[in-house]
């Protein structure tokens, strides 16, 4: 299951359990809105909740990121787990975006240059 919002150019997507194909082409609907109105993006992956991900999924975000691979400015991902930071830096090859691995949302989102959100 998967969470969207965006604001700007900016693209957030925080994922919970596993990463599906079909959670992945919402995004990708979104994503493809915002470059069609906006220009490029900056992207905001939460993936620290993830429990994992599906091979056609994997494929996807391949094809997807070099079909893309100038839609993007930065990406940040925040995650704890190596397999994903190591996979990062192979999308990396990919893209023409800037891509950083964090493991606080705070550091991710100054990165980003996005305020912090505050609960009320």
């Amino acid at each position: 299951m998967i969470s969207t919002d965006h604001k700007d150019n900016l693209v957030s997507l925080t994922v919970f359990g596993e990463f599906t194909l079909a959670d992945y082409r919402e995004f990708e609907e979104l994503v493809n809105y915002k470059i069609k109105f906006g220009g490029p993006v900056d992207l905001f992956f939460d993936l620290r909740e993830m429990a994992g991900f599906t091979l056609d999924l994997a494929w996807e975000e391949i094809r997807f990121s070099r079909e893309h691979a100038h839609d993007f400015r930065r990406i940040a991902i925040l995650t704890e787990d190596q397999w994903v930071t190591w996979s990062a830096w192979i999308s990396q090859l990919f893209v023409d975006a800037e891509v950083q691995v964090f493991s606080t949302q705070e550091d991710a989102r100054a990165w980003l240059g996005i305020a912090e959100e505050t609960a009320s």
